[in-house]
């Protein structure tokens, strides 16, 4: 099961530009395979990406399946933003300018 950060206020998913097994670039859901090294590795990520604040996080556990619906909603675009709510199914909106 992939482990994911989430906002603790907002409910937004943390996503940013990564690599894939082939190589190629794209946007979607930072996520870990095991739940320690998440919890190891997130505080220098937010701080590296942009200096967000590690507190206003949290680890979750998600499904393979929901992380790759997310990821599908995303469309691999920067402009848009996925929310995880309790009911459990994505929400995504776009970035208001």
């Amino acid at each position: 099961m992939p482990y994911v950060l989430q906002h603790k206020t907002s409910q937004q998913i943390f996503t940013c530009t990564q690599v894939n097994h082939y190589g190629l670039a794209y946007y979607g859901v930072k996520f870990w395979p095991d739940l320690e090294e998440a919890e190891q590795q997130f505080p220098a990520l937010l701080h590296n990406i942009g200096g967000l604040e590690p507190d206003a996080w949290h680890v979750i556990e998600l499904e393979e399946g929901e992380m790759k619906l997310c990821n599908v909603k995303m469309k691999n675009d920067l402009n848009l933003q996925v929310f995880w709510p309790p009911t459990r199914k994505p929400e995504v909106r776009r970035l208001e300018n």
